[in-house]
């Protein structure tokens, strides 16, 4: 398991463990590595969420007060323990103590499930 105190992820990407599920077919039969590689679309849940779209400081009503350089930002819709369903080839493989993990853009997730009951637990 990941631990993901220790990640900090940037911009408005996402950390995302994806679902190994899908190798059997609705008839029972197993696929092969080639046919679900080349499934466009991938689900997983979303681990850790980066701060998001970075928005420039406005101060013009008094342009020459020293103002306090910290960046805001515009949060993104994805949060942890969302199921999200992204576009595979937008998603950037990694592996992180020995667990396959993508990372994606915001752009590129398509839906997310949250069940607010699973993050009470």
């Amino acid at each position: 398991m990941v631990d993901t105190d220790k990640i900090i992820i940037v911009g408005d990407r996402v950390l995302i463990r994806p679902h190994e599920g899908g190798k059997k077919s609705q008839g029972g039969l197993y696929l092969p590595p080639n046919v679900i590689e080349k499934e466009k679309v991938q689900s997983g849940y979303v681990l850790k969420v980066g701060p998001g779209y970075p928005i420039a400081s406005q101060s013009d009503d008094e342009p020459w007060k020293e103002t306090a350089k910290s960046t805001k930002y515009i949060p993104l819709q994805a949060s942890e323990g969302d199921q999200a369903l992204f576009l595979k080839n937008d998603a950037i493989e990694i592996e992180l103590d020995g667990d396959r993990l993508v990372i994606v853009p915001q752009s590129a997730i398509l839906l997310l499930v949250r069940d607010e009951d699973v993050l009470k637990i």
